[in-house]
C-alpha cells in the first residue's frame, strides 16, 4: 500500500458533487482486498483505491444537483445503482444489475482519496449535532439496521450474534434500539466482548475459550429465534445451525474469504431453518443518521482507533491482524 498524487477527479455528470473526504472507516471488505486481493470474483488489479465508509464536504455541484451546496457535510452511501433496471424499479437498488460500488474493482475507485466525485443520489447530509465520525458509521449501522427489519423479529424473541466486529456491534445496537434484550453475543476478542457486556448483552463468550454452543443452551434450552453470522466464519454457521430452535432463521452478513458455505442437511431440513442472506442495505443510510441525531443509538464505542492518511498502512495492519482490540479504525484525511 503507498500514497500516489493524482489530479483531483472533476464532475462529468450534472447530477454529480464533488467532496473533499474528511475521514474513512476500515471496513472487513477493505481487509479482504488488502489481505488477499479479492473477494469471490472481484479481483485488485493493482494500483487501486479501496475504502467505501466515508464522510466529507461539498466542494462543487453539478448543475442538475437539487439538494446540496457547497459547504455542506454528507455521509456516503457507497453505492451506485442505475436506477433502471428492474431491481431498482423493484425497490432493490441494493442488487442494481449494474451496480457499481466504491472500493470494488472493475465498479468505481474508492474513497481513501482527498477527493471524489459521486452522485447527489448517493451523499446524505449530516445533522448538526453528529461529527464526521458518526457520518462514516452510518454506513455499517445502516447495515445492521437493514438485518434487523429483514430478520422480521420483535422484541420478546432471543438471538445470538456471532462476531462483534463493527457489523456486529451494529447489528447489536439497532437489536437494542428494536427492543430486542435478550442478546448472546460471541468473539475471538476479549476488549470487543467487554463492549458487548457494558452494552447490555445478556451474555457474551469467547469461542476459542468455551463451549459457547453448550453454555448458551444451558441457559436457552429452547434454543435461539434468530442468529446473525457477522464474522464471515465457517465454525459460525455450524454454531450457528446448532443453537437455532426449530423454525428459526439464520441471517448471513459476515463475508468469508472462501467461496462455498457449507450446511447441514439434516439439521437445517429438520429443523427446517431459514437461510437468509444480506447484501448491505436498503433505504436504512437516512434512518441511521436520524437515530444518531435523535440520541436513540450511540456508536461512540465502536470507534476505537485513529491514523492520519500517511499512516493508513499501518492502520490496515492492525485492522487485519486484530490488534490492540480495534474495533474500528478511522483515517483521517486532513
Amino acid at each position: 500500500m503507498r500514497l500516489k498524487d493524482n489530479p483531483v477527479a472533476k464532475i462529468k455528470d450534472p447530477g454529480d458533487v464533488l467532496i473533499k473526504i474528511k475521514k474513512v472507516g476500515i471496513c472487513g471488505s477493505d481487509v479482504h482486498y488488502y489481505t488477499l486481493g479479492r473477494i469471490g470474483d472481484q479481483i485488485i488489479k493493482y494500483p487501486f483505491v479501496v475504502g467505501h465508509e466515508a464522510s466529507g464536504i461539498i466542494q462543487e455541484t453539478g448543475n442538475a444537483v437539487k439538494n446540496l451546496k457547497p459547504g455542506d457535510r454528507v455521509a456516503i452511501d457507497p453505492a451506485l445503482p442505475c436506477w433502471k433496471c428492474d431491481q431498482c424499479l423493484a425497490g432493490r437498488h441494493h442488487t442494481c444489475r449494474n451496480l457499481k460500488f466504491l472500493g470494488n474493482p472493475g465498479q468505481a475507485e474508492g474513497a481513501l482519496s482527498e477527493f471524489i466525485v459521486m452522485p447527489e443520489t448517493s451523499c446524505y447530509s449530516v445533522p448538526e449535532n453528529l461529527n464526521m465520525e458518526q457520518a462514516v458509521i452510518s454506513e455499517p449501522l445502516a447495515i445492521g439496521l437493514y438485518s434487523i427489519k429483514k430478520s422480521d423479529i420483535t422484541g420478546n424473541k432471543k438471538i445470538g450474534i456471532l462476531g462483534f466486529g463493527p457489523i456486529g456491534m451494529s447489528v447489536f445496537l439497532s437489536a437494542r434500539y428494536y427492543n430486542i434484550k435478550d442478546i448472546f453475543v460471541t468473539d475471538k476478542i476479549n476488549e470487543r466482548l467487554n463492549i458487548a457486556a457494558s452494552s447490555g448483552a445478556s451474555w457474551t463468550g469467547n469461542p476459542d475459550k468455551t463451549n459457547i454452543v453448550k453454555d448458551i443452551l444451558n441457559l436457552e434450552p429452547l434454543q435461539l429465534d434468530v442468529v446473525f453470522e457477522c464474522c464471515g466464519k465457517q465454525e459460525a454457521v455450524d454454531q450457528a445451525i446448532e443453537l437455532l430452535k426449530p423454525g428459526g432463521k439464520l441471517i448471513i452478513i459476515g463475508i468469508p474469504d472462501f467461496n462455498y458455505w457449507s450446511f447441514s442437511v439434516d439439521k437445517t431440513r429438520r429443523k427446517e431453518i431459514t437461510i437468509i442472506n444480506v447484501r448491505r442495505q436498503v433505504e436504512c443510510t437516512q434512518l441511521a443518521l436520524e437515530l444518531m441525531a435523535g440520541g436513540k443509538i450511540n456508536v461512540e464505542r465502536m470507534i476505537t482507533h485513529h491514523f492520519d492518511f500517511e499512516d493508513t498502512e499501518k492502520a490496515f495492519e492492525m485492522v487485519s491482524n486484530y490488534k490492540d482490540g480495534v474495533m474500528k479504525a478511522i483515517v483521517d484525511i486532513d
